[in-house]
């Protein structure tokens, strides 16, 4: 009897009509998978058996969405309650699963706020970054540090207020420098009251609040009552104080009168690339803009490039009250609904036409435009100094991602290893990775042995976490500071690894050391160098001396970092509140190490059990 020929699996159009059975209107969100298992796409639906039945067509789709449903083989599928679930559910998985036919948001970067304290009697204005769980009130977001601190720098010489920690303040006994400048007024010493200083916070915060044009008439007002009474110092201080107020508007540049508080959020799409351009509108002030590049999803339309941008960018952002848009998306009152939900208030989303809301607009626009073809032509250079690479190293592919590594130490001290990655956009640095050097039999200064720790750290984790190397996370091209002790110690553990590949090259300086002398090593070959005036050559020196600078400043953070500890960061029980609190009353660490038992029970919120648990580490260590 003849055997019966296997069935052949389904697929593409046909595999997707195969599920409309299994499925309802419900609101959902879908994924399309390929023959490896991998994500190709995820969406959502408001009816899952409606959106789905459109993929089983055969015809009728973009280029794009057809070689999608070519290479689907499989579908997965989850229902929500209501479709704004959905929305937000398919946002989720798009940054988790980085599909390749959705449009991703690849730099999510937090933003800077002002951060007014409201846990002491003279509160301290900083910039703040990160989760708001400390108590006081925010005004942001900034779209940069720089922005921040150049507010910052303004306000300090506006309303003197201070930006030093509790701990320095409670410890000063006299003014600090930023007095003697005016940047602040001497709270900590006492040469401003409690209540005058209130009044300039409250002050500052009108103003972060859009309220400058009273506080400029008041100091104004002030300035001409002491030039009347011939005290012409206070005078010239107010003079300059308002100068400073004034920088402050001029640094924001556009101001708008008619919008309070808006994202202006442009498109600019070109040759298959996105750039978005988010101005920040706060208290009728601009605070700045950032440009964003999307990933589109294999050539998504403007209309889905700016939902999914939207859906991505406020997944962790509190929203506006408005969001200005250069173009209309497709589901913008389902947008709405769900960052009202997110705000816990109505949230606008609006696509100007005329007036000064579109002369916003029009001007996010021109820079977004701006942007990308500066991008592209950055990239275009990156790709021939890339290509010029591959040829000059004798490589098999033009490289996608280069990794640079390098170490940093005093005498094996605080020994730290760097890596950073380049690619087709340059210096990618959300991609950056320090390694702290836990080798405890490594001899101090050994560089041969902290490299292979730190490759060997890199590639089992590559290994355990992408064994089939299905992500763009492994390397096309190892570069390493160092000769030809360095490169045999790569080869070493890569063989080890089973890791043969990913090729490597060492870049040593040279005999006398002089940049431009550079020469290279790769193993099984002599070294050999690159004419002087070489563009490739120049790259690589950029590169490596990135690589010398970040693993620099690595380093010079742990070791400042080591300076700065005291015995007290062991204590079970002994966080950074009860830490000030005693070397507060007791002046030093080691003077805590000695107190009696019941001198450590004196000290304000120090309880009997901790107190005794303090006495007893340093008792039971000593």
């Amino acid at each position: 009897m003849p055997e019966t020929p296997p069935e052949t699996p389904l697929t593409g159009h046909a595999l997707i009509a195969s599920y409309l059975r299994m499925l309802d209107g419900s609101p959902g969100v879908y994924r399309m998978l390929d023959a490896q298992a991998r994500v190709l796409y995820v969406g959502k639906a408001r009816n899952l058996k409606r959106r789905v039945s459109n993929y089983a067509k055969p015809t009728g789709h973009s280029p794009r969405i057809g070689r999608m449903i070519l290479e689907t083989t499989e579908m997965m599928f989850l229902t929500t309650r209501t479709e704004t679930e959905a929305l937000l559910l398919e946002q989720n998985l798009i940054k988790q699963l980085k599909p390749r036919y959705n449009v991703l948001l690849r730099d999510d970067k937090s933003f800077p706020n002002i951060l007014v304290t409201r846990s002491h009697g003279y509160p301290q204005i900083r910039k703040h970054r990160g989760a708001k769980k400390e108590k006081g009130n925010y005004y942001g977001p900034f779209a940069s540090a720089d922005a921040v601190n150049r507010t910052l720098n303004q306000l300090q010489k506006v309303f003197l207020l201070r930006n030093c920690t509790d701990a320095t303040f409670e410890t000063r006994s006299r003014p600090c420098l930023l007095y003697q400048i005016k940047r602040c007024s001497g709270p900590c010493v006492g040469l401003i009251s409690q209540e005058d200083y209130a009044q300039s916070v409250r002050e500052a915060e009108r103003f972060l609040s859009g309220g400058s044009t009273g506080i400029q008439e008041k100091l104004a007002a002030e300035m001409q009552a002491a030039a009347e009474a011939m005290e012409y110092e206070r005078a010239a201080a107010l003079r300059d104080r308002i100068r400073a107020l004034t920088n402050v508007q001029g640094v924001q540049g556009i101001n708008p009168r008619g919008v309070a508080e808006a994202d202006v959020v442009a498109l600019h799409m070109e040759g298959g690339q996105a750039c978005v351009q988010v101005f920040f509108i706060r208290a009728n002030q601009n605070w700045g803009n950032r440009d964003f590049y999307p990933r589109t999803g294999s050539g998504a339309a403007e209309a889905e490039v700016l939902e999914a941008f939207l859906g991505q960018f406020y997944d962790e952002k509190d929203p506006p009250r408005q969001i200005l848009l250069s173009h209309p998306i497709e589901n913008a009152d389902l947008m709405a609904e769900a960052l009202g939900e997110k705000r816990g208030r109505k949230v606008e989303l609006l696509v100007p036409l005329r007036g000064e809301k579109a002369e916003l607009i029009a001007g996010a626009a021109r820079n977004a435009r701006e942007s990308l073809a500066r991008k592209m032509s950055e990239a275009a250079t990156q790709g021939k100094l890339l290509a010029g690479l591959a040829q000059a190293f004798g490589l098999d592919k033009v490289p996608e991602r280069i990794e640079v590594y390098d170490n940093s130490h005093i005498q094996g001290a605080h020994a730290v290893g760097g890596m950073i990655v380049a690619g087709r956009e340059g210096l990618l640095k959300s991609q950056y990775r320090k390694f702290n050097i836990k080798g405890v039999d490594l001899t101090p200064g050994d560089d041969f042995g902290m490299m292979k720790e730190v490759l060997n750290r890199r590639f089992k984790r590559l290994l355990k976490e992408d064994p089939d190397r299905q992500s763009d996370a492994w390397p096309d091209l190892l570069l390493i500071d160092g000769g030809a002790g360095q490169v045999s110690a790569v080869a070493e553990i890569m063989a080890d690894l089973g890791v043969d590949d990913v090729p490597f090259i060492g870049v040593a300086k040279g005999i006398d050391r002089d940049a431009g002398k550079e020469e290279f090593h790769r193993p099984g070959t002599r070294p050999f160098a690159l004419r002087h005036n070489d563009p490739v050559l120049y790259f690589v020196q950029r590169l490596r001396d990135e690589a010398h600078r970040f693993a620099i400043g690595t380093h010079r953070a742990k070791r400042s970092k080591a300076i700065g500890a005291t015995p007290l960061d062991d204590v079970p029980g002994v966080g950074a509140t009860r830490k000030r609190a005693l070397l507060t009353h007791f002046g030093s660490a080691k003077a805590v190490s000695r107190a009696d038992l019941a001198d450590l029970k004196a000290v304000d919120g120090i309880s009997n059990t901790l107190a005794e648990m303090i006495y007893d580490y340093f008792h039971e260590k000593g």
